[in-house]
Parts: C-alpha cells; sequence; structure tokens
C-alpha cells in the first residue's frame, strides 16, 4: 500500500521520466526497485517546485565501474555508493520563472552501484528500501545544484532530503528500517 506521499510522487511521475540501464548483476534492478527511484525523483522536483517535465539517467553499475568513474571524474580511486552529473548548471535548485528550451529537460545522469548500497543498507542498520531511497534523493538534489561542500550548504542538503524522504514515508527507524544509526562522513553522507 502507498503513503500519501509516495502517491503524490507517483502522480508528477509523468513529469519526471527516469530511464534506466543496468549494467551489474549484483542486486535486481527490477520494478520496485525502479519505481521507488522513479517515486524519489519526482517527490524531489516537487518539493523543489520544479514544474516542468524532466529526465534523469540512471545506471546501475558494478563496484569496478564505478571505482573507474570515481576516479576519472573527481579524482577519488575508491568505490562509492553513488555519483550524480548534472548537465545543468543550476545553484541551489531550479530559479523562480526558469522555462528550460527543451522538454523534457535532460538533469543529468544518476550512477548507483548496487553492492555497495546493500554493504551500507547492512553498516547503518535500515533497510535497502531507505538506502535506494535516500542515494537517489541525494543525488536528484546534486542534479539541482545542491552540494554539501561547507557545513551550511550540508545541513540545508540534508534537512531537504530528510523532507522529502519523509514525504515518502521513508524513515530511518520506520518498519524494518533497524535503528538507523547515524552516519560518519564516508559516501553520500548522514543516513
Amino acid at each position: 500500500m502507498r503513503s500519501a506521499g509516495q502517491k503524490g510522487a507517483q502522480e508528477m511521475a509523468g513529469k519526471c521520466r527516469v530511464e534506466f540501464s543496468n549494467r551489474q548483476k549484483d542486486m535486481p534492478a527490477d520494478k520496485q526497485v525502479r519505481d521507488l527511484i522513479r517515486a524519489c525523483c519526482a517527490q524531489t522536483l516537487r518539493y523543489e517546485g520544479v514544474a516542468f517535465a524532466c529526465l534523469v539517467s540512471v545506471s546501475f553499475v558494478t563496484k569496478d565501474e564505478i571505482q573507474a568513474l570515481n576516479a576519472e571524474s573527481r579524482k577519488v580511486d575508491a568505490v562509492t555508493d553513488v555519483l550524480s552529473f548534472p548537465l545543468e548548471e543550476f545553484s541551489k535548485g531550479v530559479p523562480e520563472g526558469y522555462r528550460p528550451v527543451i522538454s523534457p529537460l535532460p538533469l543529468g545522469d544518476i550512477v548507483l552501484c548496487p553492492a555497495k548500497a546493500v554493504e551500507q543498507a547492512e553498516q547503518y542498520g535500515h533497510s535497502l528500501v531507505r538506502e535506494i531511497a535516500f542515494l537517489s534523493v541525494h543525488s536528484m538534489l546534486h542534479l539541482l545544484g545542491y552540494d554539501h561542500m561547507t557545513k551550511e550548504d550540508e545541513r540545508q542538503m540534508f534537512e531537504r532530503q530528510e523532507a522529502i524522504l519523509r514525504e515518502l514515508s521513508i524513515s530511518r527507524d520506520g518498519p524494518g528500517d533497524g535503528a538507523g544509526a547515524a552516519r560518519g562522513k564516508e559516501g553520500a553522507g548522514d543516513r
């Protein structure tokens, strides 16, 4: 049964087309996972007040592939959970009144490593649903120009993440999510 937040995100899903590519075998990229990511993308856009149609590409990759991408793009030779590659240069959200010249507007690419997400869900004591949702929302905010390079930016971004996840009824200590232990600074931040 869907929560009211997930239902609202599903209604917005028509404005957010998400295309998937699966280049790994660690976790099935089944309909349930794809629908969760679609709902997270749509809810993030709704929360941010994005009123135009968008396109997001999501790729599921192996640890080796994400490590190579991380080394190439960020000069960090390590496995990571998710990488975001924005196509637009927004700064902390879409400017009010912004009108894209094409529709749907391609926001960018999200590259997610399911094997790392599984490890982190176990490590931090919450469900894989929570982890995948967190990584999806986190990446969408990056595509919309948010970052966590300073303490203030990190606070703003993480407050947004938690608010969006709450609207989707996905919490740290929801059903099956365990105690939701706080995270360190590794990876996509505080879970």
